[in-house]
């Protein structure tokens, strides 16, 4: 019986089909190994930052306050510009006081005239008692006389000065350099020295204080760290975050501690300084303050890049060891320095750290090792039978301290 014949594009379908199952017995070749940036962990030291709450507190703050009573005439200053210490500042109505100092001054002058002819007297009545021609009850009465008008003298004296004073108190003056506030008064109110308001206040802005709270606990920690060896205290050299998050540009530096723990906080404050110079700080402002206490030792400086955190913060880093496969190691952070996570424990000097090419890199996966270099691209770029120099036994790599 005659077979049907098969139209040709089927023929040809049916030759290709067989073609390539042929084909797909051929194996694929094999992936290139990953290659990885690393650095050489070497320990090193680091600074001990803390991030603390803190608010700005002007470094010298005076009211202006009259010293004497009177009708204010002038005022000499611009509200709410920069004056200078001795700088006048109000002027009040200086007509009786002018009036007291030239009523002093002829008292003073009367005073001296009763003590020079009070001088005289006692003079001749000392004469006269060696020869027995007045009593001597009469002569020590003229030198007595005689003292009490010099001591008459140096009273007088002083009021003058006194008075003196006074009219110089009717020029009020700044008593420190700083931005004054508005003023109270106006030309033409009564002021007394001893009134509760003040006529202006003058705050120094520059420099300026950051008060700064820190926990008990904190603190405690610290002193026990310096205490072991741990860490060396430093010179307190403190940054500053702004309420917006930007950076203040200056460095201000730690003046002092409280003796004493606040009991309803359970903080202790720390006075830090800072330089103001444009006056962008203000008395009264929430900070954010960077705090170096004290610097660590023995601990390994890495990259961010270098460590990551799972979900419940444990840190940990990839390594590559000495069979070229990749581990994962869990690690002691210790905070961020510098924009470098800075750990403390879980690795070894020596262990290579993978900084690049973390993605391609598994656990229990073999890489080669490459020194990191400053443009991740390259690495990227790498093929996978080049040798890194971190690869050989003799290769140099970078190192993190």
């Amino acid at each position: 019986m005659p077979f049907p014949r098969l139209p040709a594009s089927m023929l040809l379908t049916a030759s290709l089909l067989a073609l390539a199952g042929c084909g797909g017995d051929k194996k694929q070749p094999p992936k290139p190994t990953p290659t990885v940036g690393v650095i050489v962990a070497q320990p090193g030291s680091a600074a001990m930052a803390t991030e603390l709450p803190g608010r700005t507190d002007a470094f010298q703050v005076s009211d202006v306050r009259p010293q004497v009573a009177g009708i204010i005439l002038k005022r000499l200053f611009t509200e709410g510009g920069i004056v200078h210490q001795g700088q006048p500042l109000y002027l009040i109505d200086p007509a009786l006081y002018r009036a007291a100092v030239a009523q002093a001054q002829g008292q003073l002058a009367s005073a001296q005239a009763t003590a020079v002819a009070a001088k005289l007297k006692a003079d001749r009545y000392t004469d006269l008692e060696k020869i027995n021609a007045v009593a001597r009850q009469d002569a020590a009465d003229a030198r007595a006389a005689a003292g009490e008008a010099e001591a008459a003298i140096v009273q007088q004296r002083a009021n003058l000065q006194t008075a003196q004073i006074n009219l110089h108190y009717t020029r009020v003056n700044a008593p420190i350099s700083g931005r004054i506030s508005r003023s109270t008064v106006t030309p033409g109110a009564l002021v007394t020295a001893s009134q509760t308001d003040a006529l202006a206040s003058i705050t120094q802005l520059d420099p300026i204080y950051v008060d700064i709270q820190q926990s008990s606990t904190q603190l405690l920690a610290l002193r026990q760290a310096i205490a072991k060896g741990g860490a060396m205290p430093d010179k307190a050299a403190v940054k500053l975050k702004l309420e917006d998050g930007t950076d203040y540009p200056l460095t201000g530096s730690l003046e002092f501690s409280e003796v004493q723990v606040d009991t309803s906080t359970g903080a202790v404050t720390l006075r830090a300084r800072f330089p103001n110079p444009n006056g962008l700080l203000l008395p009264g402002m929430y900070v954010r303050a960077v705090v170096s206490q004290a610097v660590q030792q023995n601990v390994f400086r890495l990259p961010e890049a270098a460590v990551t955190h799972d979900a419940k913060g444990q840190a940990s880093v990839l390594v590559v060891g000495a069979d070229g496969k990749v581990a994962s190691k869990k690690v002691t952070d210790n905070g961020l320095s510098d924009n470098q996570w800075v750990v403390s424990g879980g690795i070894a000097a020596g262990d290579k750290i993978i900084v690049q090419g973390s993605s391609k890199a598994k656990p229990g996966q073999a890489v080669r090792a490459v020194t990191a270099s400053d443009n991740p691209a390259v690495i990227d770029q790498k093929p996978g039978g080049q040798k890194g120099a971190a690869d050989s036994k003799g290769g140099q790599s970078g190192a993190a301290q």
